[in-house]
């Protein structure tokens, strides 16, 4: 039985040049899985508000949206609010209470349940979701993957039949974001929930996908099983790729560069089968143990001078307060000038608090920090730097001290909007813009700064894939011009690909530091989908353009 269905959906907001929505026809079966992905602006978010009645978006529409059978803007509200649940991208948006357990029980006081169904659902979804050890907190001391946590669980005490999410894990480290997507998919095989998923992180949502729906302006270019989706955007060769073959999984675009015949492997334990018996059946035989070994350990002495260093720290030592334990713990590093270095490593070891210093955010109670020329910083929350009412004035506002001509400002800001690919948004006010479309802007608004140290708190944290090709485009062209940056990240493919120096931060210090190629082999976990599948016959491979020229060649 089809939950949802698009006949022939045209769309367009007020004032639109071009639909947001085009002749979209598409069916979503019960219990599917079902992921959406494709560049910022695509129409994916569009798409999905015209699943959920009261979020319907005004505008021209033609077409039929249906759920099982009834047209959705038709829908009783009780049935709505009910049976069709909505997952944003920010998980600040949707909470409305001040405690955990409040925020459970608010849908189900809405819909008039008694108190007695209402506390056993409540204990329900606590229990299911593991939020007992945090059921009484205030909803302000969460952090952005706990309250993600309680916006689904709050959506599933209602029981809906159909679960909506638009990428909500954009605002997510990778740790919770893997969390939320494995929560996601356990409701779908446990209670047979229909999902719908719009999402940038292709790694792991293409494996739980029953079908994926590739949109590419405002229209369905693909809609099929996730190991063929590859084949529809890989083309005839490189020239004749759709640009969505370059946000697909690493092993999807292993697979169809390298000649892989047949049905795409998925996961990373199937990309090594599929490697495995090609290199079997080409007769090239493993690499040696030792070589293998001797990768996990070819990072560079961390304590290496670094002549005319840009940032220079020096023992630093730090804690948030007397009673909390250190977060710096002896710090020593010296950043090279016009190179952009990532730090990478788990949750609270100190990376950001490593920026917070650099900035003079905070001060250390030991050492000392010396950066040579222009700061600035894009925090991890881009939010913190908007304070006009439209994207250009936001723009204009970042050179509000400058002392040239109005003119020339004008200029510039034109230049940045089309840099950051959001000339589009000029007159959106900042904060209806999706999480990636914030970061864009956040980031341009520092670069209009002109500074020559800059401070990258997950800078591509809810960008989509092409827009980090774009942005590695911008960034090297920034070392290029001499300019410093120091970023902070999870992205490990985008530092693998892109950065000049990777080092790894834990416990407070630096514990490893080389470049792409001596840091990233070896690892287990800090490395690249690509190396992990392919380490046992090319060690020395890390990103997935690398494994795919070496398995090509050795057939």
């Amino acid at each position: 039985m089809e939950t949802i269905q698009f006949s022939n959906v045209n769309f367009a907001y007020p004032m639109a040049d071009r639909k947001a929505l085009d002749n979209v026809s598409l069916t979503v079966n019960k219990s599917e899985f079902i992921v959406i992905c494709g560049k910022s602006g695509c129409g994916k978010t569009t798409l999905l508000k015209h699943m959920k009645k009261n979020l319907i978006p005004y505008g021209r529409f033609e077409g039929s949206v249906t759920y099982e059978g009834d047209e959705i803007s038709e829908l009783d509200d009780r049935r709505n609010a009910a049976e069709i649940g909505f997952v944003q991208q920010n998980p600040d948006n949707q909470i409305v209470t001040d405690k955990v357990w409040h925020e459970l029980a608010f849908g189900l006081e809405s819909l008039g349940l008694s108190n007695r169904a209402i506390k056993s659902r409540v204990a329900e979804m606590a229990s299911y979701f593991d939020i007992q050890s945090w059921f009484r907190k205030d909803v302000s001391q969460l952090s952005g993957g706990q309250k993600q946590l309680l916006n689904l669980a709050s959506i599933m005490a209602m029981q809906p039949k159909l679960l909506v999410l638009d990428e909500p894990t954009s605002q997510l480290d990778p740790i919770a974001a893997s969390e939320f997507l494995r929560t996601i998919y356990k409701i779908n095989r446990d209670l047979g929930t229909t999902i719908i998923l719009s999402e940038h992180r292709l790694e792991e949502a293409f494996t739980m996908a029953d079908r994926v729906c590739v949109m590419d302006q405002g229209r369905v270019i693909a809609y099929d099983n996730p190991r063929t989706i590859g084949k529809v955007l890989a083309g005839a060769g490189p020239e004749d790729r759709h640009p969505m073959f370059y946000g697909l999984p690493s092993i999807t675009k292993i697979f169809q560069a390298a000649g892989g015949e047949g049905t795409s492997p998925l996961t990373i334990r199937e990309g090594r089968l599929w490697i495995d018996t090609r290199m079997k059946y080409a007769g090239v035989q493993p690499a040696p143990r030792e070589a293998i070994w001797q990768n996990a350990s070819r990072g560079g002495e961390v304590k290496e001078k670094v002549k005319n260093p840009a940032i220079h720290i020096e023992n630093a030592w730090f804690r948030y307060d007397k009673n909390s334990g250190d977060i710096l713990r002896g710090l020593s590093l010296d950043v090279p000038k016009g190179t952009l270095f990532c730090i990478l490593g788990g949750n609270g070891v100190g990376k950001s608090t490593t920026l917070k210093a650099i900035n003079g955010i905070v001060k250390l109670q030991r050492g000392k920090i010396r950066t040579d020329g222009k700061l600035a910083m894009l925090p991890q929350n881009p939010q913190a730097l908007f304070t006009e009412i439209s994207v250009e004035d936001e723009l204009m506002e970042a050179l509000h001290f400058d002392k040239r001509s109005d003119e020339e400002k004008v200029h510039d800001v034109v230049e940045m909007l089309n840099l950051m690919e959001i000339s589009h948004l000029r007159k959106s006010h900042p904060y209806d813009l999706s999480g990636g479309e914030q970061q864009r802007l956040a980031l341009g608004k520092v670069l209009l700064l002109d500074p020559d140290v800059i401070l990258l708190d997950e800078a591509t944290k809810g960008l989509d894939p092409f827009f980090k090709i774009t942005l590695a485009g911008i960034l090297k062209k920034l070392t290029e011009e001499g300019k410093t940056l120091f970023m902070v990240s999870h992205d490990i493919e985008f530092c693998a690909e892109f950065a000049d120096v990777c080092a790894m931060f834990f416990d407070g210090d630096i514990v490893s530091v080389g470049t792409p190629g001596e840091f990233f082999p070896g690892n287990n976990f800090y490395t690249t989908a690509a190396n992990r599948m392919a380490r046992e016959y090319f060690p020395e491979a890390i990103t997935w353009e690398e494994v795919a020229r070496c398995v090509a060649d050795s057939m």
